[in-house]
């Protein structure tokens, strides 16, 4: 399983797609060297990760830092894949909302 590359958010818990989608697509990026960076809404971060073995498979968690509207902010998320191509996840705020999201490997 390669986490690596660009996925398009496509789906989040907490918010719609005309809010995630609305100054980009929304997106992740994981670097080979497990950073990487992330924009939905008006928040944009950087990551920084590493894979976890799980009994039922592997997860790339990761803390990151970041702004929502001119708003310093900080968390952090995990991704599986849930099935091929397709991401599953959650961004997680320090001291705020968390949301579950779903997406897809870039082409």
């Amino acid at each position: 399983m390669d986490f690596t590359g660009t996925w398009h958010i496509y789906e989040m818990e907490l918010w719609d797609e005309d809010y995630f989608n609305m100054d980009v697509q929304a997106f992740i990026t994981i670097e080979p060297d497990n950073m990487g960076h992330f924009q939905f809404g008006l928040v944009y971060g950087y990551i920084d990760g590493r894979i976890v073995e799980y009994a039922d498979g592997k997860r790339f968690e990761f803390t990151w830092d970041g702004n929502d509207e001119c708003d310093h902010v900080f968390g952090s998320g995990w991704v599986k894949i849930k099935q091929k191509d397709i991401l599953e996840g959650e961004f997680r705020f320090h001291l705020g909302d968390s949301s579950t999201f779903l997406a897809r490997r870039a082409k």
